[in-house]
C-alpha cells in the first residue's frame, strides 16, 4: 500500500525559521517585540543614508521597509513602521531631513507627511505578500513588493498636492521625474534580498511526496 505524505515548510517568514519558538505564545510576543524595536531603529538609520543617484540623491528607507517587512512578516512590518512614526511624533530626529526641516508633528504634517502614512501601508502589504508559501512565492514577492512601494506614493502625492501651486498634477509630475528610477531600483533590491535570503536558508523548498 502506497501512502503519499506531503510535507511543506511550516514557517511563513524567515524569522520563523531562524528564530523558531514553536507554539509558545509568550516567546512569539517577545520575538515580535524585539524585531519591531530593532526594525524601527534600522528604519531610523536608513532614513539618514543618502546614496548618490540620478536625478536626486535617494535614501534607502523604502528599501529597508520592504526588505525588513518581507523577512519578518506583515505584523512586524506594520508594527515597526508604527513604532518608527511614534518615535518621530515624540520629537526624535528619525526622519530624513530632521532636525533641519523640523521634528515631531511639525514635520509629520508638512509636505512629506503623506509618505509616512504610505510607509505603514507598504510595511503591511510587503510583509503579507512575502508570507505566501509554495510555487507562488516568487510571483507574490514581485507583485507584492511592487504594489507596496507604489502605494507609498498614493497618500504621498495626495498630501503633497495640497502644498504645491500646481496641485495634484504638479505633485505627480515631481514624483515621476525625480523618484521613478530610484523606486524601480529599490524595489528590485528588496525583491532580490527577500527571495534570495529565502533561497539561501532553504525556506523556499517545494512540498515533496514520500511513498512507502
Amino acid at each position: 500500500m502506497n501512502t503519499a505524505v506531503a510535507t511543506s515548510p511550516t514557517s511563513t517568514t524567515l524569522m520563523d525559521r531562524l528564530i523558531p519558538v514553536g507554539d509558545n505564545n509568550t516567546a512569539k510576543l517577545l520575538r515580535g517585540f524585539l524585531l519591531t524595536v530593532i526594525g524601527a531603529q534600522l528604519l531610523w538609520l536608513s532614513a539618514k543614508i543618502q546614496v548618490p543617484f540620478w536625478p536626486v540623491p535617494m535614501t534607502m528607507q523604502t528599501y529597508a521597509i520592504l526588505a525588513l517587512a518581507g523577512l519578518a512578516g506583515w505584523r512586524v512590518g506594520f508594527a515597526m513602521v508604527a513604532l518608527y512614526l511614534a518615535q518621530g511624533a515624540m520629537g526624535l530626529p528619525v526622519f530624513a531631513g530632521t532636525p533641519e526641516k523640523g521634528i515631531g508633528w511639525a514635520y509629520m504634517v508638512g509636505p512629506t507627511g503623506g509618505y509616512l502614512l504610505g510607509f505603514l501601508i507598504a510595511g503591511a502589504l510587503a510583509g503579507a505578500a512575502c508570507q505566501v508559501k509554495g510555487r507562488l512565492r516568487l510571483l507574490s514577492v514581485i507583485i507584492g513588493m511592487t504594489l507596496a512601494h507604489l502605494l507609498v506614493f498614493v497618500p504621498g502625492i495626495l498630501w503633497l498636492g495640497g502644498f504645491m501651486d500646481g496641485g495634484l498634477q504638479a505633485a505627480f509630475i515631481l514624483n515621476v521625474t525625480k523618484f521613478s528610477a530610484g523606486t524601480v531600483l529599490k524595489t528590485l533590491l528588496a525583491i532580490a534580498t527577500v527571495y534570495g535570503v529565502w533561497q539561501l536558508t532553504g525556506a523556499d523548498r517545494q512540498p515533496t511526496s514520500l511513498a512507502e
